[in-house]
Protein backbone atom coordinates (compact mmCIF):
# COMPACT_ATOMS: atom_id res chain seq x y z
CA UNK A 1 0.00 0.00 0.00
CA UNK A 2 3.00 2.18 0.77
CA UNK A 3 4.40 1.62 -2.41
CA UNK A 4 1.11 2.20 -4.04
CA UNK A 5 1.02 5.73 -2.41
CA UNK A 6 4.30 6.92 -3.03
CA UNK A 7 3.47 6.14 -6.98
CA UNK A 8 0.26 8.55 -6.78
CA UNK A 9 1.49 10.90 -4.91
CA UNK A 10 4.53 11.57 -7.13
CA UNK A 11 2.31 10.94 -10.33
CA UNK A 12 0.17 14.14 -8.91
CA UNK A 13 2.41 17.15 -9.49
CA UNK A 14 3.43 15.95 -12.57
CA UNK A 15 0.05 16.19 -13.49
CA UNK A 16 -0.49 19.10 -12.24
CA UNK A 17 2.14 21.00 -13.60
CA UNK A 18 1.21 19.73 -16.80
CA UNK A 19 -2.57 21.29 -16.51
CA UNK A 20 -1.45 24.43 -15.26
CA UNK A 21 0.81 24.53 -17.94
CA UNK A 22 -1.73 24.07 -20.81
CA UNK A 23 -4.02 26.50 -19.07
CA UNK A 24 -1.49 28.89 -19.51
CA UNK A 25 -0.53 28.21 -22.78
CA UNK A 26 -3.26 30.39 -24.43
CA UNK A 27 -2.46 33.44 -22.47
CA UNK A 28 1.16 32.98 -23.23
CA UNK A 29 0.05 32.60 -26.82
CA UNK A 30 -1.92 35.52 -26.82
CA UNK A 31 0.80 37.77 -25.87
CA UNK A 32 2.51 36.96 -29.37
CA UNK A 33 -0.12 36.14 -31.18
CA UNK A 34 -0.14 39.09 -33.69
CA UNK A 35 3.56 39.22 -34.19
CA UNK A 36 3.08 35.36 -35.16
CA UNK A 37 0.68 36.13 -37.23
CA UNK A 38 2.71 38.88 -39.20
CA UNK A 39 6.16 36.61 -39.44
CA UNK A 40 4.14 33.74 -40.94
CA UNK A 41 2.33 36.02 -43.53
CA UNK A 42 5.89 37.63 -44.28
CA UNK A 43 7.68 34.35 -44.79
CA UNK A 44 4.88 33.28 -46.82
CA UNK A 45 5.61 36.67 -49.17
CA UNK A 46 9.48 36.01 -49.11
CA UNK A 47 9.06 31.85 -50.18
CA UNK A 48 6.95 32.70 -52.74
CA UNK A 49 8.35 35.77 -54.19
CA UNK A 50 11.71 33.80 -54.33
CA UNK A 51 9.58 31.25 -56.72
CA UNK A 52 8.95 33.76 -58.95
CA UNK A 53 12.47 34.22 -60.05
CA UNK A 54 12.65 31.07 -60.91
CA UNK A 55 11.37 30.91 -64.41
CA UNK A 56 8.49 27.99 -64.67
CA UNK A 57 8.82 26.88 -61.18
CA UNK A 58 5.61 29.04 -59.54
CA UNK A 59 2.72 27.89 -60.54
CA UNK A 60 0.98 31.82 -59.95
CA UNK A 61 3.76 33.70 -62.16
CA UNK A 62 1.63 32.92 -65.09
CA UNK A 63 -1.19 34.69 -64.03
CA UNK A 64 0.59 37.78 -62.55
CA UNK A 65 2.43 38.58 -65.28
CA UNK A 66 -0.94 38.27 -67.01
CA UNK A 67 -2.83 40.15 -65.30
CA UNK A 68 0.09 43.07 -65.39
CA UNK A 69 0.15 42.33 -69.27
CA UNK A 70 -4.22 43.09 -69.15
CA UNK A 71 -3.58 45.96 -66.66
CA UNK A 72 -0.66 47.97 -69.16
CA UNK A 73 -2.34 46.87 -72.23
CA UNK A 74 0.92 45.03 -73.05
CA UNK A 75 3.18 47.67 -72.18
CA UNK A 76 5.25 46.03 -69.61
CA UNK A 77 6.28 42.63 -70.81
CA UNK A 78 6.68 39.26 -68.67
CA UNK A 79 10.20 39.02 -68.17
CA UNK A 80 10.13 42.48 -66.87
CA UNK A 81 6.78 42.27 -64.88
CA UNK A 82 7.90 38.25 -63.67
CA UNK A 83 11.01 39.75 -61.10
CA UNK A 84 8.81 42.84 -60.56
CA UNK A 85 6.51 41.00 -58.91
CA UNK A 86 8.99 38.79 -57.20
CA UNK A 87 10.98 41.49 -55.54
CA UNK A 88 7.81 42.95 -54.18
CA UNK A 89 6.38 40.56 -52.82
CA UNK A 90 10.29 39.49 -51.13
CA UNK A 91 10.18 43.16 -49.89
CA UNK A 92 7.09 42.60 -48.53
CA UNK A 93 7.53 39.84 -46.52
CA UNK A 94 10.86 40.99 -45.42
CA UNK A 95 8.73 44.14 -43.69
CA UNK A 96 6.77 41.87 -42.30
CA UNK A 97 9.32 39.62 -40.76
CA UNK A 98 11.15 42.64 -39.86
CA UNK A 99 8.94 44.61 -38.68
CA UNK A 100 10.63 48.07 -40.42
CA UNK A 101 8.85 50.61 -42.16
CA UNK A 102 5.32 48.62 -40.97
CA UNK A 103 2.98 51.15 -43.01
CA UNK A 104 4.79 51.74 -45.90
CA UNK A 105 4.73 47.75 -46.31
CA UNK A 106 1.63 47.41 -45.27
CA UNK A 107 0.63 50.00 -47.79
CA UNK A 108 2.07 47.82 -50.38
CA UNK A 109 0.92 44.77 -49.23
CA UNK A 110 -2.21 46.26 -49.86
CA UNK A 111 -2.06 47.76 -53.27
CA UNK A 112 -0.23 43.92 -54.37
CA UNK A 113 -3.60 42.24 -53.04
CA UNK A 114 -5.40 44.86 -55.09
CA UNK A 115 -3.54 43.80 -58.05
CA UNK A 116 -4.44 39.86 -57.34
CA UNK A 117 -8.21 40.72 -57.68
CA UNK A 118 -8.07 42.20 -60.29
CA UNK A 119 -7.71 38.64 -62.16
CA UNK A 120 -10.94 37.67 -61.22
CA UNK A 121 -12.06 40.64 -63.34
CA UNK A 122 -9.49 40.65 -66.44
CA UNK A 123 -8.91 36.95 -66.96
CA UNK A 124 -12.76 36.35 -66.45
CA UNK A 125 -12.40 32.80 -68.35
CA UNK A 126 -9.80 31.64 -66.44
CA UNK A 127 -10.97 31.72 -63.08
CA UNK A 128 -14.54 31.38 -63.52
CA UNK A 129 -15.94 28.28 -64.79
CA UNK A 130 -19.15 29.92 -66.09
CA UNK A 131 -20.76 30.84 -63.47
CA UNK A 132 -19.85 33.53 -60.93
CA UNK A 133 -20.11 31.42 -58.05
CA UNK A 134 -18.35 28.56 -59.46
CA UNK A 135 -14.27 29.10 -59.38
CA UNK A 136 -11.78 27.11 -61.41
CA UNK A 137 -8.82 25.92 -59.40
CA UNK A 138 -6.84 29.34 -60.90
CA UNK A 139 -10.22 31.42 -59.15
CA UNK A 140 -9.64 29.71 -55.39
CA UNK A 141 -6.10 30.09 -55.59
CA UNK A 142 -7.16 34.06 -56.06
CA UNK A 143 -10.37 34.35 -53.55
CA UNK A 144 -8.36 32.49 -50.33
CA UNK A 145 -6.08 35.83 -50.63
CA UNK A 146 -8.93 36.71 -48.36
CA UNK A 147 -7.39 35.39 -45.43
CA UNK A 148 -3.85 37.53 -46.17
CA UNK A 149 -6.32 40.40 -46.94
CA UNK A 150 -8.19 39.92 -43.46
CA UNK A 151 -4.50 39.04 -42.26
CA UNK A 152 -3.46 42.30 -43.45
CA UNK A 153 -6.00 43.96 -41.58
CA UNK A 154 -5.84 42.55 -38.59
CA UNK A 155 -1.68 43.26 -38.60
CA UNK A 156 -3.00 46.80 -39.33
CA UNK A 157 -5.59 47.65 -36.39
CA UNK A 158 -2.75 46.46 -33.79
CA UNK A 159 0.04 49.18 -35.19
CA UNK A 160 0.83 51.80 -32.58
CA UNK A 161 -0.62 55.47 -33.52
CA UNK A 162 1.49 57.81 -34.87
CA UNK A 163 2.32 60.40 -32.20
CA UNK A 164 0.55 58.82 -29.62
CA UNK A 165 1.74 58.25 -26.28
CA UNK A 166 1.58 54.12 -24.65
CA UNK A 167 -1.97 53.59 -23.43
CA UNK A 168 -3.65 53.53 -20.50
CA UNK A 169 -6.12 50.64 -19.40
CA UNK A 170 -8.04 50.34 -16.32
CA UNK A 171 -6.38 50.17 -13.24
CA UNK A 172 -3.19 51.82 -14.75
CA UNK A 173 -1.74 55.93 -15.56
CA UNK A 174 -2.55 59.09 -13.81
CA UNK A 175 -5.78 57.97 -12.25
CA UNK A 176 -5.08 54.01 -12.12
CA UNK A 177 -3.79 52.13 -9.43
CA UNK A 178 -1.47 49.86 -11.83
CA UNK A 179 2.37 49.80 -11.58
CA UNK A 180 2.45 52.88 -13.95
CA UNK A 181 0.30 54.79 -12.09
CA UNK A 182 2.24 57.75 -10.40
CA UNK A 183 3.00 57.95 -6.74
CA UNK A 184 1.36 60.70 -5.07
CA UNK A 185 1.78 62.00 -1.74
CA UNK A 186 -0.86 61.49 1.42
CA UNK A 187 -2.91 64.82 2.05
CA UNK A 188 -2.03 66.00 5.41
CA UNK A 189 -4.61 65.90 8.10
CA UNK A 190 -4.90 69.01 9.52
CA UNK A 191 -6.20 69.03 13.25
CA UNK A 192 -8.86 72.02 13.82
CA UNK A 193 -7.50 74.39 16.78
CA UNK A 194 -9.69 73.74 19.73
CA UNK A 195 -12.50 77.13 19.97
CA UNK A 196 -12.34 78.33 24.14
CA UNK A 197 -15.65 79.65 23.74
CA UNK A 198 -16.95 75.98 22.95
CA UNK A 199 -19.45 73.67 25.40
CA UNK A 200 -17.59 71.53 27.87
CA UNK A 201 -17.34 67.93 27.46
CA UNK A 202 -17.67 66.25 30.77
CA UNK A 203 -19.32 68.90 32.92
CA UNK A 204 -16.18 71.15 32.93
CA UNK A 205 -16.66 75.01 34.22
CA UNK A 206 -17.05 76.65 30.77
CA UNK A 207 -13.85 79.12 30.13
CA UNK A 208 -14.78 82.80 29.83
CA UNK A 209 -12.94 85.22 28.47
CA UNK A 210 -10.97 85.88 31.99
CA UNK A 211 -9.98 82.18 31.47
CA UNK A 212 -8.59 82.47 27.90
CA UNK A 213 -6.13 85.70 28.84
CA UNK A 214 -4.87 84.06 32.03
CA UNK A 215 -6.54 86.46 34.57
CA UNK A 216 -8.21 84.32 37.62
Amino acid sequence: MSRRRSAVETREPSSSAATSGLRTLPARYRQHSFTVLRVSVGLLFVWFGALKFLPDVSHAEDMATRVVHELTSGAVPADVSRPLVALMEILIGAGLVTGLLPRLTLLVFFAHMAGTFTALVVLRSEVWDGNVAVPTMAGQYVIKNVVLVAAGLAIAAHLPQAGAGPSRTAGDGETGTGPNAPVRAPNPVVEAAPDPTSVPVHGDPPLGADAVHGHP
